[in-house]
């Protein structure tokens, strides 16, 4: 089987840009953040055990696309002729190695820092906008999807979207418009219950924030308390951010 063809097995598309829900124009950085967050969602130690070999299939085929789109040569080759060196599939490596080496350790003060410039940005209202319009106006969805976000932007991000229903002419969803104090004073307690829960788990391991290690240990910990699914978008957003991309080195690959 071509590369080609074991992408559209494992992706159901045949172009390396559809594969990271990217375009032609993606800069440099785009590719490694689009390739790190798609990455999480399909590495293999996400997996069932009866799902883990084609897990596993995904996850090596996502690392050859990488390998194609973060070498300026190999990329320039594919968007002028819509072919990877001669077809290939990129010699055996370990591409779980290969990924660790891609994205560096992300300290708890890395974090702060994104948060702090991410907050109130025109990325954080592009991204509060898709999620208005993705979840329908469902505010616990839309926090939970928001990088960075907690219960306590509830407001901030009803003043944001009210004003983009008004400049925009965004769709004045019924979840949103009609919600209930009953909704939200449920949402409140929820996310103080599991703050609380997640005290005690840093309690219970052994964290008390004296190490950045530990620090981002109880931090992870709290946020996937709150909110599991919007980590890793966080983590996605700061390695964008924070590391610098490790050029890998090309291999030729085997003809088929």
């Amino acid at each position: 089987m071509s590369f080609f063809e074991t992408l559209e097995t494992l992706f159901g598309v045949r172009d390396l840009y559809e594969v990271l829900h990217l375009t032609k124009t993606a800069s440099e950085s785009e590719i490694k953040r689009a390739y790190r967050k798609k990455s999480l969602q399909v590495h293999p130690d996400r997996a069932s055990e009866e799902d883990r070999e084609e897990a596993t299939k995904r996850f090596q085929c996502l690392g050859q696309v990488y390998s194609v789109l973060s070498d300026p040569d190999r990329r320039a080759v594919y968007d002028e002729s819509g072919e990877v060196e001669d077809d290939i599939i990129v010699q055996e490596r370990d591409w779980d190695a290969y990924w660790r080496l891609l994205f560096k350790k992300i300290t708890v003060e890395d974090i702060a820092e994104f948060e702090k410039q991410y907050k109130g940005s025109e990325e954080e209202m592009n991204d509060l906008k898709a999620a208005y319009l993705d979840y329908e106006g469902d505010m616990d969805a839309i926090l939970e999807n928001v990088m960075c976000a907690t219960v306590d932007d509830d407001e901030r991000f009803r003043k944001v979207i009210r004003e983009l229903i008004l400049k925009e002419n965004l769709p004045k969803f019924p979840a949103f418009i009609n919600e209930g104090k009953k909704k939200k004073r449920a949402r409140k307690e929820k996310a103080q219950k599991e703050a609380a829960e997640a005290e005690e788990m840093a309690k219970e391991f052994g964290l008390n924030g004296n190490s950045s290690e530990d620090g981002l240990k109880q931090l992870i910990l709290k946020r996937q308390s709150e909110r599991q699914g919007a980590l890793d978008d966080m983590i996605a957003g700061l390695e964008a951010k924070y590391c610098k991309p490790k050029k890998p080195k090309t291999t030729k690959g085997k003809k088929k």
